[in-house]
């Protein structure tokens, strides 16, 4: 007899893991599947074993009846003879009794009638009635476990078994439901306040003080909590390096899953197809076994060929067929109970929204607030998870929030970065204060604010980071950067960059990304911003109120502007330095600069100006004028720069500018005039009016010739017109005696003259790509230009006389 467990093994899924996925119908029905089965086996093992049925002859018939009949066999009563049963019952006086032929064959003639009417007589569900049920029993097992073996499915379920397990075996999963303390849920918005006033909130958002706006904060931008909120001190023994890592990799698997599984309901659909399969498989069986289990009958009657033994109609016994009508009932039984699970399933499918998934208890009892609802395949499988125990889905939770995310990160980047690394990293920055740059972290490590010397902090790629309110303890923390680092701070840690910081650095990729919690630092001074502000094409700025900032001195704006903001406007009355870099987006409306009085640098770079805007004009106050990138291909407006008489820096590179008007002359206090890369074919002879004049470049144009008046420049320290057309360099060139730097670099000079000795301040002079067969042996009669000072060929060098070398080697 084979062993039941074989078609168990056989028929159902071999990973016992997968009971978490088997509601209780789905249990009960797989053991009356078991149950059904063994009805099959035992029917299939007496079929096999054990006579099927025997035959006698019939030997009384009316001679009415011509194949005679076996009803006297069935109802005949108790010690009454079938003699007495025809006459007394059937009342025929015509009764016959018959005899067969005697042949010696007794043996071999009743097998032979045995198989014959086993074959012809009995009714095929009499026969095949215990293979029927192995068969629909084998069925039904196959139709409970087909999803779990469908390709398009079976890799979902057992991925989604085996993170399950060990998201419920994970040692963080304990530690996250006992100890988060930071919610999303618990996020609020920071009512501001002034002296004793309180601030309001508008409805469009705004926090007012005596009932003017004064600032925006977005949502959750500030994490209001009283307290510090940090790790335990016990953070190390309690989850060590190994078990966060595994943690991590966990967090990572689930993230994946859920992007695999949550787009399609494939499971949800093979589940509601194999019930329906059964359904629609159990109601046939119903039907059909209902209306023939009437058919196994005990005796039947069957015709044989009259010459084979000289009897026509025998009467068969079917040995097993009160056996099997008991089997049969029993099964039909089984079956209607199995029935009537599967439609409770199909119930269950179609009442509940077996697609969407809430943890809204899960986030009541864990108080993790912002487990994510899930959908779709992913949403169904949880729900069949808690049939099985709800605590499953509760301790898998964990692992689809971002808060607990960001905590086992901050538990890593703490193992990670000891302060003893943090200060290795340490560096002086262009301002020379002490930096620390974070390049690329998955957060913040809490030892950043263990090294108070810090004095810049530079956070760059830095995700989900969130400032604690450790931060009171950079008491030296001056500048904050954050480039594309979307950052939240807790109240205590805005409090004291409002205190504190002086400079701050934000590059963002969409307007979400901006700290609004920047616009309340009333002791910035320093603001650099890099982002699309014109990201929403129905408002041509999205710069808020800077009204707040009462000692901000500089603002840039790296941004695709095409106008100045509005905003600017409030901190007109202190700002001293304005920089738009609009990366070659048109700025158009410039008149908000007029309000700009206090202006004393101005940079206008990559704005596709064709003209210096009028609005500059009125900067009374201006002092540095930076027009870098624009397509300025004329610069008569410089005589109305006559009324910025403080303007001492004009830089006019990278542009188009053919030619420079003659009344730049009016030009009193200009120091600085870079117009290199430009068109520029000649200089104005009235130049030497600016004598202020200390730093000229002129490199990267189309100029034939120097005029002579350059030599009444006598404060002129750096002269560069390299990259340019000229042949030669008029005599006057070394009267500046005060220059310091001369450049004349690849043009088709082919004389340096001996005056250049009376250049005693020289220290650099580049000559290198000219046509120049020696250099003279005055240069080194220029006490501070030494070998290393001088960029030429190596060639004109060696022509030098070796005194002269010797002379000028610093070495």
């Amino acid at each position: 007899m084979i062993p039941v467990n074989e078609f168990r093994n056989i028929a159902s899924e071999q990973n016992p893991q997968y009971r978490v996925l088997k509601p209780w119908w789905d249990v009960f029905s797989e053991y009356l599947c078991i149950a059904m089965l063994m009805i099959g086996v035992f029917g299939c093992t007496v079929q096999l074993t054990q006579e099927k049925i025997s035959c006698l002859p019939n030997r009384i018939f009316t001679s009415s009846d011509s194949d005679g009949d076996c009803n006297h066999l069935r109802e005949h009563q108790t010690n009454e003879s079938l003699w007495e049963y025809s006459i007394t019952k059937e009342l025929k006086p015509n009764v016959i009794e018959v005899f067969g032929r005697k042949n010696g064959l007794d043996i071999h003639q009743y097998v032979f009638v045995n198989h014959y009417c086993y074959e012809r007589a009995v009714h095929w569900y009499a026969k095949f009635f215990p293979y029927l049920v192995v068969i629909h029993s084998m069925v039904f097992m196959v139709a409970s476990s087909f999803w779990f073996k469908f390709p398009g499915t079976s890799s979902k379920i057992e991925l989604f078994v085996n993170i399950l397990r060990k998201c419920f075996d994970s040692p963080w999963t304990t530690r996250a439901i006992s100890e988060v303390s930071e919610e999303r849920g618990e996020e609020k918005m920071v009512n501001l306040r002034k002296g004793s006033t309180v601030s309001k909130i508008n409805p469009d958002g705004f926090v007012g003080v005596d009932g003017e706006n004064i600032t925006l904060l977005r949502s959750a931008s500030v994490v209001s909590g009283g307290g510090e909120k940090k790790l335990p001190e016990t953070a190390a023994s309690v989850l060590d390096k190994k078990e966060g890592e595994q943690a991590k990799a966990l967090f990572e698997k689930v993230k994946k899953f859920r992007t695999h599984v949550e787009e399609d309901d494939l499971l949800y659909k093979m589940y509601v197809i194999q019930t329906s399969l059964k359904v629609l498989k159990f109601v046939l069986i119903i039907f059909y076994a209902a209306s023939l289990v009437s058919r196994i009958e005990i005796v039947v009657k069957c015709s044989v060929p009259p010459d084979l033994t000289g009897f026509k109609t025998f009467c068969c016994n079917h040995n097993r067929a009160n056996l099997f009508s008991k089997l049969a009932y029993c099964y039909i039984c089984f079956v209607g109970v199995y029935g009537l699970l599967c439609i409770y399933s199909l119930y269950w499918l179609f009442h509940r929204p077996l697609k969407e998934y809430s943890f809204e208890q899960v986030r009541l009892e864990t108080g993790i607030n912002d487990i994510p609802d899930m959908k779709n395949d992913f949403a169904f499988l949880l729900h069949l998870s808690d049939r099985y125990d709800p605590l499953y889905a509760k301790r898998f939770a964990v692992f689809l929030s971002e808060v607990s995310e960001s905590r086992l990160r901050q538990v890593n980047l703490n193992h990670e970065w000891t302060t003893k690394k943090l200060r290795v990293r340490l560096s002086r920055n262009t301002s020379q204060l002490l930096e620390l740059h974070l390049f690329m972290l998955t957060g913040l490590p809490d030892t950043v604010f263990e090294v108070p010397e810090i004095q810049s902090l530079k956070m760059e790629l830095l995700s989900n980071i969130t400032i604690p309110a450790t931060l009171t303890q950079l008491t030296e923390l001056q500048e904050l950067s954050l480039i594309h680092c979307p950052t939240k701070l807790q109240m205590a840690a805005l409090n004291h960059l409002q205190e504190n910081l002086k400079v701050l650095r934000v590059t963002f990729e969409n307007l979400e990304q901006m700290p609004l919690w920047m616009y309340t630092l009333k002791v910035l001074e320093e603001l650099h911003l890099s982002g699309p502000l014109n990201q929403e094409a129905s408002r041509s700025t999205t710069l808020d109120t800077l009204r707040e900032l009462k000692n901000l001195r500089v603002l840039t704006l790296r941004c695709h502007l095409t106008k100045i903001p509005p905003s600017v406007v409030d901190v007109a009355g202190q700002l001293q330095r304005l920089g738009v870099q609009n990366e070659g987006c048109k700025l158009q409306l410039l008149s908000s600069l007029k309000k700009l009085t206090n202006l004393t640098s101005l940079e206008l770079m990559g704005c596709q100006l064709e003209r210096i805007p009028s609005a500059v004009f009125s900067l009374t106050s201006l002092q540095e004028l930076d027009l870098r990138e624009n397509k300025l291909t004329t610069v008569e407006e410089i005589l109305s720069l006559q009324h910025c008489q403080r303007l001492s820096t004009l830089r006019l590179w990278h542009n188009a500018v053919a030619y420079i008007p003659e009344h730049i002359s009016k030009l009193h206090a200009l120091e600085t005039l870079d117009a290199s890369w430009n068109k520029i074919r000649r200089l104005p002879s009235r130049l030497y009016y600016c004598t202020k004049l200390r730093h000229l470049d002129l490199s990267h144009n189309q100029l034939s010739s120097l005029p002579t008046e350059i030599g009444s420049l006598q404060s002129l320290q750096y002269l560069s017109v390299a990259f340019n057309s000229l042949e030669s360099l008029p005599e006057e060139l070394f009267s500046c005696k005060r220059l310091k730097t001369l450049a004349l670099g690849n043009n088709s000079i082919n004389f340096l003259s001996s005056r250049v000795a009376n250049l005693v301040q020289l220290v650099r002079l580049e000559i290198k790509g000219n046509r120049l067969e020696s250099l003279p042996l005055e240069i080194g009669d220029c006490p501070l230009l030494k070998l290393s000072g001088i960029v030429v060929e190596q060639s004109l060098l060696e022509l030098l006389p070796s005194e002269v070398r010797d002379r000028m080697d610093d070495s």
